[in-house]
């Protein structure tokens, strides 16, 4: 017997275990047969009915109530006086004109004071509350004095300038030195080159006086 029928009579010998291992189980009622399955029924359970609440009565509506005319009182009766009626050939003297009202004169224009004399008009030039620099358009720095320099002399100088009628530097004087006489007088001969714009009072020109500050730093120290 050679190789490929020993094959297949083993595999025959497996079927016929099988089948009647099979056999045997359905004989000791192990498996039921498909007609002994019970049939199953799924129903569906529905949700229970939810609760409707009441909706709120609404009060009952008031009927407005019909409006009462007002009771308007009985107008009195008013009397008129009958004057007896005067025959043509009556008299009647016509009234006495109206005595003119004396004409009254206020007290306050009795008593009212003389006016008084106009005050004179300020004398003196005009205080600029502003620096000099701002009604200057004509002006150049001072120049930094060589000596000064080499010291290293720094300092802010204040200046007092009287400008005249005509906008030229009239006076000028020291009112708050540096500290060095070389720095306060290169600030006073720049501010003596100065034109200025003078003041005007009632339309004409006048004096004024400004302070005017330099401030010497010497650059890069």
């Amino acid at each position: 017997m050679n190789l490929m029928g020993q094959r297949l009579a083993g595999l025959l010998l497996v079927l016929a275990l099988h089948a009647g291992a099979l056999y045997g189980l359905w004989r000791a009622r192990m498996i039921p047969s498909p007609t002994a399955a019970a049939t199953l029924f799924v129903n569906f359970i529905a949700p229970p009915d939810e609760k409707k609440t009441p909706e709120p009565q609404r009060p009952p509506e008031l009927q407005p109530k019909p409006k009462q005319r007002p009771i308007t009182p009985p107008q009195p009766r008013q009397l008129v006086a009958q004057a007896p009626v005067t025959a043509p050939t009556d008299f009647v003297a016509p009234e006495p004109p109206p005595k003119p009202e004396p004409i009254q004169v206020p007290l306050a224009l009795a008593a009212a004071p003389a006016p008084m004399p106009s005050a004179p008009l300020p004398v003196g030039p005009v205080a600029l509350s502003a620096e000099l620099s701002v009604a200057c358009p004509q002006r150049s720095a001072p120049s930094y004095p060589a000596m000064s320099r080499r010291r290293g002399e720094q300092g802010v100088v204040l200046l007092r300038v009287e400008l005249s009628e005509t906008g030229a530097v009239a006076k000028a004087w020291v009112q708050n030195s540096s500290g060095f006489d070389r720095l306060d007088e290169a600030a006073l001969a720049a501010v003596r080159t100065w034109h200025c714009t003078p003041p005007t009072r009632n339309g004409q020109p006048e004096r004024a006086t400004a302070l005017q500050p330099f401030n010497f730093v010497i650059q890069g120290n």
